[in-house]
């Protein structure tokens, strides 16, 4: 099974069109109706839908942090301090870690991208 992506409210809609265009599940804030919650619903609600969300909010880095100390699960981070990103690595590397890893090996792990 590969891992489902979720993207946060900032993340720049060519990403996710470049995502779904190579076959990756892939849904929004926007698409569901979050982009008023907070950090920690959000990641609440990725737990639940067993996905994966990607975002450059420093502070999903603060709060996954945070689960791992205390042992809180979660389906999984994928970070970019870069807000000047280029699209199509961002594409490549999501895609290749939503086709390489499971939902378990994704588990209460933060990714930095970009990969390389």
């Amino acid at each position: 099974m590969t891992v489902r992506l979720y993207m946060d409210v900032h993340v720049d809609g060519a990403i996710t069109r470049g995502l779904r265009r190579r076959g990756v599940d892939v849904l929004t804030c926007q698409e569901d109706a979050t982009t008023e919650s907070s950090d920690i619903e959000l990641l609440e609600r990725c737990a639940a839908l067993e996905r994966v969300i990607f975002s450059y909010d420093q502070d999903f880095l603060v709060e996954a942090q945070r689960r791992q100390r205390e042992g809180i699960s979660f389906a999984g981070v994928c970070h970019t301090a870069n807000r000047v990103v280029v699209i199509g690595r961002m594409v490549t590397d999501l895609e290749l870690l939503a086709t390489v890893l499971d939902p378990a090996e994704a588990a209460n792990r933060v990714f930095f991208l970009p990969l390389r």
